[in-house]
């Protein structure tokens, strides 16, 4: 089973989606199952897990609604504020939701560099592992230190990082952003995404080329036990076709053996996630 480990659901309203600026006007629209089940027909794949993209519990109900009415959405990635004095009630709220698998803070959003170490968030995360949730760390390349603490604190909770931490690609950043993957992947309960990576380079111009020595430095720290497919759709389409986002990723792992391949093409997000 081909397994897309990352991807968004939105109904395209101006004021919540003013992320979306205007090198990405392409995207300023809905996206919804429907469309998506079109890409995974024409590419081969069979199912996604829908990670949040608005940090509302608003968010959350809108993609455990579409899940349900989807059998090939497996899992949801919502939002709950997990600085709220309320977190640990609020989870277990959720804990009825069958394809609630884990949560998402739009970390790379926030000014405070060393916002994951703040007391009232890892409180909030240390409430996870008891429901059996997930969490996806969405950060920048500057946050990684604070990552690298961050998951200290938690050794037996799942974690991935999406989108490789979102080197910036465009402008060949990597020294710093690659010694502070290493030392993260180092700690065996955290995962990796190969995701997002296309929008990291130059929306016209990037190669596969370019981006390869990144892929490499994650598949060499994490291994293909860790490394998981994701297409960051609908992003991905301000750079390129869905079909360029998976080859990607398939084109680069082809010389591992066939069960590493299937293992990030899929098998790896179904056992993180609990497919």
């Amino acid at each position: 089973m081909i397994v897309d480990s990352h991807q968004h659901f939105w109904k395209y309203e101006p004021a919540k989606h003013s992320w979306i600026d205007d090198d990405m006007a392409n995207i300023r629209r809905d996206f919804l199952p429907e469309n998506l089940k079109e890409e995974f027909l024409a590419n081969g794949v069979d199912a996604c897990v829908a990670v949040q993209a608005d940090q509302t519990l608003a968010e959350t109900d809108f993609l455990l609604e579409l899940a349900n009415a989807n059998d090939f959405v497996k899992g949801v990635v919502g939002w709950v504020d997990l600085r709220s004095e309320t977190v640990d009630a609020d989870l277990e709220k959720y804990h009825l939701e069958k394809k609630l698998k884990g949560w998402r803070h739009i970390v790379q959003g926030e000014a405070d560099h060393n916002f994951l170490i703040r007391k009232e968030f890892l409180r909030g995360v240390s409430f996870l592992e008891k429901y059996d949730y997930v969490y996806d760390i969405l950060i920048f390349p500057h946050q990684l230190g604070a990552t690298l603490e961050f998951v200290k604190h938690f050794p037996h909770q799942k974690f991935v990082i999406d989108h490789i931490a979102k080197p910036y690609i465009k402008d060949g950043f990597y020294d710093g952003w690659a010694v502070l993957m290493q030392e993260v992947a180092k700690h065996e309960n955290v995962h990796c995404k190969l995701s997002g990576m296309i929008t990291e380079a130059d929306y016209q111009t990037w190669t596969s080329t370019q981006i390869a020595p990144y892929m490499k430095l994650v598949l060499e720290a994490f291994g293909p036990k860790r490394v998981m497919f994701g297409s960051d759709w609908p992003v991905c389409l301000v750079a390129g076709k869905y079909s360029e986002a998976k080859g990607l990723v398939s084109n680069f792992i082809s010389n591992l053996s066939a069960s590493e391949q299937q293992a990030i093409m899929g098998d790896n997000a179904i056992k993180f996630y609990n497919l």
